[in-house]
């Protein structure tokens, strides 16, 4: 703890020659005027003789922390690093135009992503960041234990990037593969875990996913892989150019079998979720993989800590005048 002013702590001096004062002065102070005090000597002393001080005492408590409010006392700023039990994980969620599929509801992308945000929130301790991509793949959120941070940033994550042309359409698995491997292969966690979520098959990108795959083998990474979206067809909306949508049935084409093998080759599973409760049971038994040790600086911000003392002041102040005229009161 620090005090913005410290000056006036040195009113801390003050109390020295005012408790000096107190005891001399009582010592010449008579309460009452007797002839002979022998009459008295086997009186046992009364609870108010053993509060005679009280008063005083409260009064220099009171004074005390007057003095501490004045000098303002305030709790420091300051990073702090913690020990943790978590896991490094990425999330590489697909964005294509394809995830506004409505066979999930609202939408494979919504639900995807209402799903992940509960595992999110449920692992308070793991390091987790996110990867986007389409016909192209970049890192939305690098890995972090700031998930307040990170679910604000995958709240605006949505497939317009592909569907208004700032990248191009398509499903390049291999290169979302390849960005979150790049987030994860300096991590010193024991586990380290990408999450891959698709509805489609890689026809995009500059590296394959067998490519990605060996890549994330060397680095001890293991790839979950998910592909979503139901059996058969699913209704996909076209925008029509007057307004409105209209609704085609498009037949669901996911490579089942280049996601197993990614999943078989970094030791993970390959995962099937043709609805939301599926979804969520696939995030549910990955959050109970193997913990690990984890290093976590935190920043730590607070504020102003004088309440305290200024509470304490006026309940010494209060005290101190309820027993005056009370139970201690002096009669002249």
């Amino acid at each position: 703890m620090t005090f913005a002013n410290s000056g006036y702590l040195l009113l801390l001096l003050l109390t020295v020659p005012y408790i000096v004062w107190y005891f001399m002065a009582r010592r010449k102070e008579p309460t009452m005027k007797v002839s002979d005090t022998q009459a008295y000597q086997y009186i046992r002393p009364s609870l108010r003789q053993y509060l005679i001080h009280v008063p005083f005492f409260l009064r220099l408590l009171c004074f005390v922390m007057v003095v501490l409010v004045l000098a303002r006392p305030q709790t420091t700023n300051h990073w702090k690093n913690s020990e943790v039990q978590g896991i490094d994980i990425m999330l590489s969620i697909d964005v294509s135009t394809s995830m506004l599929a409505e066979d999930l509801k609202p939408n494979r992308i919504t639900a995807a992503k209402e799903v992940a945000s509960k595992f999110i929130s449920n692992s308070p301790n793991d390091n987790i960041g996110l990867t986007i991509f389409a016909a192209e793949a970049f890192t939305q959120c690098p890995l972090t234990t700031d998930h307040a941070s990170l679910l604000n940033m995958f709240s605006g994550v949505t497939c317009d990037l592909a569907s208004t042309g700032l990248i191009d359409d398509g499903t390049a698995i291999g290169m979302g593969l390849a960005n979150s491997i790049s987030r994860l292969k300096e991590s010193k966690a024991k586990s380290k875990v990408i999450i891959l979520l698709t509805d489609g098959s890689n026809n995009q990108g500059e590296i394959s996913p067998q490519t990605a795959a060996e890549i994330a083998k060397l680095n001890n990474i293991r790839v979950y892989t998910i592909g979503v979206g139901t059996n058969g067809t699913a209704a996909y909306p076209f925008p029509l150019p007057g307004g409105g949508v209209k609704y085609v049935q498009m037949p669901v084409e996911i490579d089942t079998k280049t996601l197993t093998e990614i999943a078989d080759k970094t030791n993970g599973k390959f995962y099937r979720a043709t609805s939301t409760r599926q979804l969520a049971e696939i995030y549910e038994e990955i959050g109970k993989l193997e913990k690990t040790k984890l290093i976590v600086k935190q920043y730590d911000k607070h504020y102003e800590a004088y309440f305290i003392f200024g509470l304490v002041a006026m309940l010494s102040l209060l005290l101190e005048c309820v027993l005056k005229y009370t139970l201690l009161r002096r009669i002249p």
